[in-house]
C-alpha cells in the first residue's frame, strides 16, 4: 500500500491524549450545550429530582440527560435507543455526559415525565436570545405546518372514511353471497371445499363490521366525530398538496424577521389556522418583550374577529384578505367596488347612488349593518351588479379594522415576499432533520414536548451560525 495515506496497526499499543477534552476543539457545538445548561436553573424551570435523595439507588442528574437530548436533536438523533448507543461509542457525547451512559429506558422516561421543564428550556433560551438584543427589528412571520403522527391512515377514522369503510364490508358479503348461492347448486368435494373457505371470510367480514359499528359509536361520541387508535389526539388534516392530507399535527410558528429565529411555537390538532392568530402573535410578543409588534402572514389567518384582538392588543398586522366574492366569480361587481362614505355612514354604488343604512343585526355573534338603496330597479348597471331586487352590503361594526389592515398591505406589498423567505425556511429544515417520519411520541403532550426539542435544537444551530461559538458561550457565561 505505498503511496497512500497509512493507517496505524490495531493491535500496536498508542498513547491516547490523557483527558477527552484534548478530543473536543475550541468551536465545537457540544462547549455551547455544555454552557447553556450548566447557566440553567433546572429547579426552577421545573424539572424532577434535580436535588439527590437521601436513600435508594442513586439517579441521573437531569442537566446529564438533558445534555444528551439536546445533543441528540441538534444532530438528528431523536431515538432513545439509538441515544442510548451513540452514549457509548460518541466521543462528543462522552464528553458531555462525562463518560456516562443511560439505558435508553431512562432516557424515554426522561422525556416523557418533564415535558413542561423541556418547553421552558427551549423559552429560556429565546430569553437568553433577546438578552443578546438579536431580535431589533419587532417583526414576526405565523406559519403553520402539518406533521406526520405516529398513526397509520388506516388507523384513522372519519364519519366519511367509516361510511366508505361499512360500504366496502356490505359489498364484500353481498358477492360472497351470491357465489354461495352459486355454489349451492353445485356438488362434489371442490364445491363443498369452496362453501368452506367462503363460510369463513364471510365470519371475519362479520367480524369486521361489529368492529367498525363499535368504532363508529367512539367516533360519534368525540367532539370532532374523529378518532385514532395509535395516537387518540392525532387528526386527520387537509394539506395544501395535492393529496388526502395527513394523519397528524399543525404545528404555529412565530419566525424572527431578522434572524429566522423561532420565537415562539404551539402544536395543535386543529387542522385551520384561521383561529391562531392573535394567540401566536400575543406569545411572540411576550417571547420579544417588544411593545410595538408588527405580524405577517398568509390569507389562511384571515378572520375578523383575530385582527380585532390584535388591533385591540396594539399588534400592527399584514394579512391578505381571501377573494371569496360570488358576485365577482360571476362577472359581477365585487364588494370593493362599492365606497364606504364614513361621515354620512353610507356606501357609493360604482353608478354613484347611495346606500344608506337600513338596520343593524346579530349573526354569529357578530353586530353586522345593512345597506341599500331604492333605486336598484331603475338602475343601467343593475344587469352587472345583482340579480336580486337590491343590492344589499354588510358592513361589521368594526369594519374600519378590516380596512386599515387592508390598506396597510397595499401601501407595503413587499411583506408578503419576505413571507416566503423568512418562514418557510425553519419548517423545511426541522422536517428534514426529522426524516420521514416526523414525530417518535404521542398524545399532543408528548409531541409538543418533542417539538421544543427541535425548535430548541433549530435555535441553538442558528444562533451558533450568527454569533460563532466562543461568543456565543461568553454570551451565555455573562
Amino acid at each position: 500500500m505505498k503511496r497512500f495515506v497509512e493507517g496505524e496497526d490495531r493491535y500496536q499499543s498508542t498513547l491516547f491524549p490523557e483527558t477527552l477534552d484534548d478530543y473536543i476543539a475550541e468551536d465545537n457545538h457540544v462547549k455551547v450545550i455544555d454552557a447553556f445548561i450548566d447557566e440553567l436553573d433546572l429547579s426552577g424551570v421545573g424539572f424532577r429530582r434535580v436535588e439527590p435523595r437521601a436513600t435508594g439507588r442513586p439517579a441521573y442528574h437531569p442537566s446529564t440527560l438533558l445534555k444528551i437530548y439536546v445533543y441528540g436533536y441538534l444532530n438528528h438523533v431523536q431515538s432513545s435507543r439509538r441515544l442510548e448507543k451513540e452514549a457509548q461509542r460518541n466521543v462528543e457525547l462522552m464528553w458531555l455526559t462525562g463518560r456516562l451512559a443511560p439505558d435508553f429506558r431512562t432516557i424515554a422516561d426522561f422525556r416523557k415525565d418533564n415535558g413542561g421543564a423541556i418547553r421552558a428550556v427551549c423559552r429560556e433560551f429565546i430569553v437568553l436570545c433577546r438578552q443578546i438584543n438579536l431580535f431589533s427589528e419587532a417583526m414576526v412571520v405565523i406559519d403553520g405546518s402539518k406533521f406526520k403522527a405516529v398513526n397509520n391512515r388506516n388507523k384513522n377514522f372519519t364519519r366519511a372514511k367509516m361510511k366508505r369503510r361499512l360500504e366496502q364490508i356490505e359489498k364484500s358479503l353481498d358477492r360472497y353471497f351470491s357465489q354461495l348461492d352459486s355454489l349451492d347448486r353445485q356438488e362434489g368435494a371442490v364445491a363443498e371445499d369452496k362453501v368452506t373457505r367462503i363460510d369463513e371470510k364471510i365470519a371475519a367480514l362479520k367480524q369486521q363490521m361489529r368492529e367498525a359499528k363499535r368504532l363508529e359509536e367512539q367516533m360519534l361520541e368525540s367532539p370532532d366525530k374523529q378518532i385514532s387508535l395509535t395516537d387518540p389526539d392525532a387528526r386527520a388534516i387537509a394539506t395544501n398538496a395535492r393529496s388526502s392530507g395527513v394523519v397528524g399535527y399543525n404545528v404555529q410558528t412565530a419566525v424572527d424577521a431578522k434572524h429566522h429565529l423561532i420565537v415562539a411555537h404551539e402544536v395543535t390538532n386543529v387542522g385551520s389556522d384561521r383561529g391562531q392568530l392573535s394567540n401566536m402573535a400575543k406569545k411572540a410578543r411576550t417571547a420579544m418583550d417588544a411593545e410595538d409588534l408588527t405580524v405577517v402572514t398568509d390569507r389562511g389567518y384571515y378572520k375578523s374577529e383575530e385582527l380585532l384582538a390584535c388591533h385591540e392588543a396594539g399588534i400592527t398586522t399584514y394579512v391578505p384578505k381571501p377573494q371569496t366574492s360570488g358576485a365577482q366569480a360571476a362577472g359581477r361587481f365585487g364588494r370593493r367596488d362599492f365606497q364606504y362614505i364614513p361621515e354620512a355612514d353610507e356606501y357609493r354604488c360604482p353608478a354613484g347612488d347611495r346606500l344608506v343604512w337600513r338596520y343593524a343585526s346579530k349573526e354569529r355573534g357578530l353586530t353586522m349593518h345593512r345597506y341599500w338603496s331604492s333605486n336598484c330597479q331603475s338602475c343601467h348597471l343593475k344587469p352587472k351588479c345583482t340579480p336580486s331586487k337590491q343590492r344589499r352590503i354588510s358592513r361589521w361594526e368594526h369594519e374600519a379594522v378590516l380596512e386599515a389592515a387592508q390598506e396597510r398591505l397595499d401601501r407595503d406589498p413587499d411583506k408578503m415576499r419576505r413571507r416566503k423567505e423568512i418562514v418557510e425556511h425553519p419548517f423545511g429544515t426541522i422536517k428534514s432533520w426529522m426524516g420521514s417520519s416526523h414525530f417518535q411520541m404521542k398524545t399532543l403532550q408528548h409531541v409538543s414536548t418533542e417539538m421544543s426539542l427541535h425548535v430548541l435544537a433549530y435555535n441553538l444551530k442558528r444562533v451558533m451560525n450568527i454569533m460563532g461559538i466562543k461568543p456565543l458561550i461568553q454570551a451565555m457565561q455573562a
